[in-house]
């Protein structure tokens, strides 16, 4: 699977043919005799080879006058895997477009985050995806604006503007054009049983994020728990929950695995940033990986590929933002799991923004950058070392100086940490494989990576097991969480 899968037609067809799920995402086959376009796994029969053209997004189906399959809703396929493990323009531009950049700042916004002319992002994205900002952005408020739809009671003339739409008439048409429906009939389709539509929670939506197939939850899940900092993260009911700082708001989300899904269950203080909390959510629990090409590289090294075949598809837990991760990777520093939690915890009661959680015991937002550049260093129960690092690291983030975010450049974010006081290697690649979302960051010196090289076999020096994991490129942050899970630390287990 690679880059313009879409270009290579006799590979495409037969995905279909065999209605490969492997593959929802990675391109989109639009029927010339129906003008309907579908996800590769559609459960309908497949249309003749001579009828099938192919896209590389469901924008460019729907720039090209196709219509959303009313079975497989190809609108509602995981993301593709490209944007994850690149960080070209391209790829930044489309995790920025996710996060619903283009609706709260226009094309203009993205580019100057981007640091390209609108002109040159235009081009680029046209090339490799047959569509352009805005239109990856208005199929995007499609997607949501169906969700709203079909999940909640809200009156039409909401759900318009909570999806991002500028009208109501452009939501009508919109609507109508890419899922050959109106709204009204969109929501008339649904089973007439009110308790799907009628949430006990105000604001609260029941959804299923997709996922390419398998999913191993249990270092996934087992590692945001164990991890949780007390009031902002807690592991409740056999889903994990965490409070949100969103564009327009604050949310809380639950998240619990299933054997083909997430569900997720999403309280929001406002509709708009819907998109954006899907997002941040799929990004969290790296939903739009492509666990069998990560699998396949990692089983050709003969001493990876037993704990690979034990539990397939293990994913790397990320972050729903990256500047809370890199605080909270500085507090870890050198001290235990417990502790750090301990730290955070005391920081979110003394500077987070607090918030109220009717279903469980969340009670506050991770504090922002900005409040931590307020905090007095001498309240901090830390080695002076640390609080200079922690200063630095948090002025830096609250002046803009530093950018940790969806359009990171890797290698520059890297070099731009390392040149802050306490910043070492380790800490920077937990940074960039969690927060930054590089998924070939690897942690050569990690105490628990060369206790699991030794056990295996594998080079125990940092030096040696670099150069192994030469042959596990581009996917060593995946080989990282099948190293950890060698160990019999809370991360890598389910909580009960």
């Amino acid at each position: 699977m690679q880059t313009g899968m879409h270009l290579d037609r006799e590979h495409c067809v037969r995905a279909v043919q065999s209605k490969d799920a492997r593959f929802d995402g990675w391109f989109f086959t639009a029927v010339l005799t129906t003008r309907i376009y579908c996800r590769p796994s559609c459960p309908a029969v497949p249309p003749k080879p001579e009828n099938m053209t192919f896209h590389p997004s469901a924008a460019a189906c729907q720039q090209a006058g196709f219509r959303a399959c009313k079975r497989c809703r190809p609108d509602t396929s995981p993301g593709s895997p490209e944007w994850n493990r690149r960080a070209d323009l391209v790829a930044r531009a489309m995790r920025l477009i996710a996060d619903g950049v283009v609706d709260r700042e226009g094309v203009p916004g993205l580019a100057a985050r981007l640091g390209y002319s609108t002109r040159q992002v235009e081009r680029q994205l046209l090339a490799e995806l047959g569509a352009g900002p805005l239109a990856l952005a208005r199929a995007q408020r499609a997607q949501t604006a169906r969700l709203l739809i079909e999940t909640t009671p809200l009156p039409m003339s909401q759900i318009a503007f909570a999806a991002g739409f500028s009208s109501i008439r452009t939501f009508n048409d919109t609507v109508r054009e890419v899922f050959a429906l109106t709204p009204g009939e969109l929501r008339a389709r649904l089973p007439k049983n009110p308790a799907t539509t009628a949430p006990a929670t105000p604001g609260a939506l029941s959804l299923r994020l997709p996922l390419r197939a398998p999913l191993n939850p249990d270092n996934l899940f087992g590692h945001l728990a164990a991890t949780a900092v007390p009031g902002v993260e807690e592991w409740r009911d056999g889903a994990y929950r965490r409070t949100l700082q969103l564009p327009y708001g604050h949310g809380i989300v639950a998240l619990a695995p299933r054997p083909d899904h997430i569900a997720c269950r999403l309280t929001l203080s406002d509709l708009r940033d819907l998109t954006v909390a899907i997002s941040r959510c799929r990004r969290l629990l790296d939903l739009d990986a492509d666990p069998v090409a990560v699998d396949d590289q990692l089983r050709t090294d003969p001493l990876l590929a037993p704990l690979v075949d034990k539990a397939p598809g293990r994913r790397v837990p990320r972050t729903v933002d990256a500047a809370e991760f890199a605080v909270r990777a500085v507090l870890g520093q050198q001290v235990s799991t417990a502790a750090a939690r301990t730290h955070a915890a005391r920081l979110v009661t003394a500077h987070g923004k607090p918030l109220d959680d009717p279903e469980g015991g969340l009670t506050h937002l991770f504090p922002s950058p900005q409040a931590l550049a307020a905090v007095d260093p001498e309240t901090l129960a830390m080695p002076r070392t640390r609080r200079t690092t922690f200063t630095t690291l948090v002025e830096q983030l609250a002046d803009g100086r530093l950018h940790l975010g969806a359009e990171s450049d890797w290698s520059e974010a890297r070099a731009r940490l390392l040149a802050l006081p306490g910043f070492g290697p380790w800490t920077v690649e937990v940074i960039a494989m969690r927060a930054l979302g590089d998924p070939d960051a690897f942690l050569p010196t990690d105490l628990g990576i060369r206790r699991a090289a030794q056990e295996l076999g594998l080079p125990s020096t940092p030096a040696a097991l670099t150069a192994r994991a030469a042959a596990w490129r581009p996917w060593r942050a995946y080989a990282v969480q099948y190293l950890w899970a060698t160990d019999s630390h809370p991360i890598n287990f389910l909580p009960a």
